[in-house]
């Protein structure tokens, strides 16, 4: 493992429902690094993200987190290990109950044991820094699909992740509110977050991913810059290509 190599995943492998679904899995992160797992639906994206994340634990394989391997079956260590890693779902996951604020303050009040005021303090600059300050007293009602996941991403940001997980951070919004949720991600990189994203936006992968994983059957079946493995004129790739040229044609992107 390299000095700057922030994430390490070795075979990693689950099946559910008698129907295997990761299928030795390994891939690599350095600090900074933005990655992207692109395929098809039931591919094993979804479960990737939440098995690195110790949300769903893998039956096999073996996780490092800045060059320390996290053991399963101790509570405390498993515990240490997800506060160290933001999680952005696409459905949102915000507390209906709670307005814009006390979703992003929550965490870091039960958590990091922060008082309210510091807390709200916290959650009201990561409301700024996703352009949501003036909606930090709405509820997730009043807010449109893209505020509720960029409240959703501020809220990742307050906990100071080392790195951030986005299963699909785009699929449930409407066209025209993806994009200033790719904005913000696009701010994020800029600010070298390191995050590893599931998502069929090829245009987005192409211009800022570092590398592209393409999932299928529970495996990574390629993987490169994006560069080599959208060129057209590139034949390896030719599972990867075709998967996004139906993607850029039903999202209307351009190739």
């Amino acid at each position: 493992m390299t000095d700057n190599t922030l994430l390490r995943v070795e075979s990693l492998s689950k099946d559910l429902g008698g129907k295997t679904i990761l299928n030795d899995v390994s891939l690599q992160m350095a600090t900074g690094d933005l990655k992207v797992l692109i395929g098809p639906s039931g591919g094993g994206k979804s479960t990737l993200l939440q098995c690195i994340n110790l949300l769903i634990f893998p039956d096999e394989g073996r996780i490092w987190l800045g060059g320390r391997e996290v053991s399963f079956r101790k509570k405390r260590e498993v515990l240490a290990f997800r506060q160290q890693i933001g999680m952005i779902f696409q459905d949102f996951n915000l507390f209906d109950h709670l307005n814009a604020m006390d979703n992003v303050a929550i965490a870091l009040r039960k958590v990091k044991r922060m008082s309210r005021l510091s807390a709200e303090k916290r959650a009201t600059e990561e409301l700024e820094r996703v352009g949501l300050g003036d909606k930090r007293g709405l509820y997730p009602a009043e807010l449109s699909g893209g505020q509720k996941q960029r409240v959703s991403i501020a809220r990742a940001l307050a906990m100071d992740p080392v790195l951030l997980l986005l299963d699909e951070p785009t699929s449930a919004l409407d066209p025209e509110l993806i994009g200033e949720v790719l904005s913000v991600i696009r701010s994020l990189s800029q600010r070298n977050i390191t995050m590893l994203m599931a998502t069929h936006q090829v245009g987005f992968a192409r211009t800022l991913a570092q590398e592209i994983l393409f999932m299928e059957h529970g495996r990574i079946i390629e993987q490169g810059h994006p560069m080599t493995l959208l060129a057209k004129d590139n034949p390896v790739a030719s599972r990867t290509m075709d998967f996004c040229t139906k993607l850029s044609e039903i999202y209307g992107e351009s190739g």
